[in-house]
């Protein structure tokens, strides 16, 4: 009967007789391309290569020794390297959230929106003084704090913006009507003491349905919004800003 070591040497045989059996030229391939930290062409291989060898015909049993591995030999450019195969690409996939900071510009159309809901573009401008740059409402769209609510029963039919659930809970909101006041936008400094006569901020409605100037949109037509096109650059309306504040925006949404 076999001893125990005996065993374990016979069983190791096999393998070192397989190591022993492989091309060497493909141990060499395999060292050059998994210390490579970039792919690497057939013609720098083969100088690394012994004399004699077929380099592509090495490459090539080399890719199919690899083929149902977790890591392929694949071409790219011309150049060979190592990568994860296809059907693993998922195990590499990282989820990451990116902070984005608002201009100016979209900050402000937040606010009227939030505060003046529901509201078209042309009623936005009329508030800021300013023209509204189609990009800066994609930009809201995008982060999923505003949405058309409808259509206004008016020449051209021009969109609603109302608020979403999604800026409530970025804003740690119950409902609309927790925006802050007049008197709590002057205590934190963000309304000038001195305000005009008759100056007042109105009370946000929490109500979702369509007012009687409004129709409702198309079916679909909320998710073909989302494709605008490229931004426009903000203006002054007739002048009127004196190149203040609509020249900031312009570079600001650039």
């Amino acid at each position: 009967m076999a001893s125990l070591a005996e065993v374990r040497v016979e069983e190791a045989e096999p393998m070192e007789n397989e190591t022993q059996a492989r091309p060497e030229e493909l141990r060499l391939l395999e060292a050059l391309l998994f210390a490579s930290s970039e792919p690497l062409d057939t013609a720098t291989l083969a100088k690394r290569m012994p004399d004699g060898v077929d380099v592509k015909a090495a490459l090539e049993q080399l890719q199919a020794d690899y083929a149902s591995r977790g890591v392929n030999l694949v071409r790219v450019a011309n150049k060979w390297t190592f990568r994860t195969a296809g059907d693993l690409a998922w195990l590499m996939t990282r989820e990451s959230t990116e902070t984005r900071r608002l201009s100016r510009a979209a900050i402000e159309v937040l606010a009227i929106i939030a505060y003046h809901q529901p509201v078209t573009r042309a009623e936005i401008e009329e508030i800021r003084g300013v023209v509204t740059s189609k990009g800066t409402l994609d930009v809201l769209l995008e982060t999923g704090w505003i949405k058309p609510r409808g259509r206004r029963k008016t020449p051209g039919r021009p969109l609603t913006f109302g608020t979403t659930e999604d800026f409530l809970s970025q804003f740690t909101l119950e409902q609309l009507g927790d925006l802050p006041g007049l008197e709590e936008l002057k205590g934190t400094g963000l309304l000038d003491s001195r305000l005009p006569t008759g100056f007042s901020v109105p009370t946000p409605s929490d109500d979702p349905a369509l007012r009687e100037d409004e129709d409702p949109l198309e079916p679909g037509e909320d998710l073909d919004l989302a494709l605008a096109p490229a931004a426009e650059p903000e203006a002054p309306e007739g002048g009127n800003e004196g190149g203040g504040e609509g020249g900031s925006e312009g570079g600001a949404e650039d």
